[in-house]
Parts: structure tokens; sequence; C-alpha cells
């Protein structure tokens, strides 16, 4: 069973008068949906208290919980206050997703900037490593970070630097954001191929068992020659990649990842497109 959900919540949960992100698993299991990923985008600024609230109420209503870690964490900088800075950020996730019990949390590697990229991932890998010691001391490493793949050319986190990242640790899963690889491939994906190449390099680099529960985010993105510029909808249809070649991917392999879909407002909306055509394909 493949599990989908939005990233954040969308404009018709507050259309419909909601105000609280604790409505939103109930309001997400009326919808036909079966996961959350809750923003800590810009700071972990949420309460033990409220946090806790959020995981009873997800366990309630069978929501499956992740969050996302500050945008400004750089693993990859060669300023060492802010690599230290970037661990207590994602320490402090860690905290706030054990507080109501989810599972996983997705992490930037952050940029390059004028860096080679292999110097970049030497940073990356000492900041990764005394994270996960941190986590370990403070006993969550029960939750596993999740490096995600990156959507501008310049910032590390292509497909094989995400895969050699959770190569430190069989705790650590990818994040793979199809839009994001996409975008910096300049509209790579276009053939069914170009789908399964990334389920197969996921697999060979980690192994079955972590492509089974791998974590994934799906939009339509606008690029430039940079890459990513903006997140669209499903409705803008002049934008990819396409989800159906995924969703046959996802029932072939019989795998159970996590799909967060990050559309421009309608994120609710269209991972529940992204549930229909996954279920279509055990009717085919």
């Amino acid at each position: 069973m493949t599990y989908f959900g939005p990233s954040g919540n969308s404009e018709s949960f507050y259309a419909e008068g909601f105000k609280s992100s604790l409505q939103m698993p109930k309001w997400l299991n009326k919808l036909g949906l079966d996961a959350y990923e809750y923003q800590c985008s810009k700071g972990v600024k949420i309460t033990e208290e409220t946090a806790k609230k959020l995981g009873s109420e997800a366990k309630e209503n069978n929501i499956r919980l992740s969050i996302h870690s500050p945008y400004y964490i750089n693993l990859a900088t060669d300023d060492e206050e802010k690599r230290i800075k970037s661990v207590k950020y994602i320490t402090d996730t860690l905290q706030a997703a054990d507080y109501m019990g989810a599972t996983k949390i997705v992490v930037h590697s952050g940029a390059c900037a004028k860096m080679e990229r292999r110097k970049a991932m030497e940073y990356a890998k000492k900041t990764l490593h005394i994270a996960l010691c941190e986590a370990k001391n403070l006993h969550l490493d029960h939750i596993h970070i999740c490096p995600e793949t990156m959507g501008k050319i310049n910032q590390l986190g292509d497909l094989d630097e995400v895969i050699e990242l959770c190569q430190m640790d069989d705790s650590l899963l990818p994040t793979i954001d199809f839009g994001h690889l996409n975008a910096r491939t300049l509209g790579g994906l276009k053939e069914y191929s170009d789908y399964l190449e990334i389920f197969d390099k996921i697999e060979n680099g980690l192994g079955f068992d972590r492509l089974n529960v791998f974590h994934a985010h799906f939009s339509r993105i606008e690029f430039t020659q940079g890459g990513e510029k903006k997140h669209h909808t499903f409705k803008d249809t002049m934008y990819g990649p396409e989800f159906l070649p995924i969703a046959e991917i996802l029932y072939k392999k019989n795998i159970s990842p996590t799909i967060i879909c990050e559309s421009n407002g309608t994120m609710a909306e269209d991972a529940l497109c992204m549930k229909t055509m996954y279920l279509e394909q055990f009717k085919n």
C-alpha cells in the first residue's frame, strides 16, 4: 500500500472554515487520504503540547505523519557555525517529530555555492554524521532523516548525491522529489524508462528494503536553465512531470512509500488524484 497526502494545508481547507492544523487529520481522512507532512520550513515553532495533540488526531484518523525541516538548513556549507546551527535545526525537528509520532523528517542538503560538488559533499557528509550522532545521543534515532533531491542545479542533491548521502547509515531514507528531478534535468522525465531508472537506482544503491519505504514529493514544477522556478497545480498540464508512470511503477514493484503532494494551493486535491491513479492500477 502506498500512502498519499499533502504538504501543508490546502486553500480549500481554509475556505471550508478550518483554521488549525490539528483539524487536518480528520479532514484528510474524510477526503480519503492517509498521510500529512507538517511544515516546519520556516522554523520549528510547534509546542510539545500541540505536537502531541496533532499526533493523537493523526493516530485516530489513520494519518501517517512526516515533517519538513527548516528550509535554511545547509549541510554543505563551509561555514562551521552554519553547519552547527543546521544540526540543531535537524534535532529540533526530530524532537517535534517524536512528540507527534512522525516517522520521517525531510532535510535539504544545501547549496554548493562556489565550491566543487565533491567538496560540498564532504561537508554535507560530515554535518549529517554529526546530526546522526546527536540524534542517537538524544534517543531520537528511531526517526528517519530523509535527505531530499533538490530542484536547482547549483544545489547539492541530485539523485546520485542523495543516494550517496543515504549510504552513510541504514536509517537514512531518500526523499525523492520527482518535480525537482525533472526541473534540474530541464525536463528529463519524459518516458516510462526515465522514471523507472530512478527506482532502479534507489534499489541498486540502497536495497529493496529502503526502496519499499522511501519518502517522495510530487508536483508539477516550472523551470528555467537554472532548474526549479515555481510549483504549479495538476491543472497546469503545460508543466511536468507526469504521475501516471510513477503509479504504474509503484504497482508493479508492490512497494509502500509515502507520496506527499506539493502542488501550489491544491496539494490535498492533487494528492487524491495521485491516489486515484494509483488505485486504478489494481483494476487493470
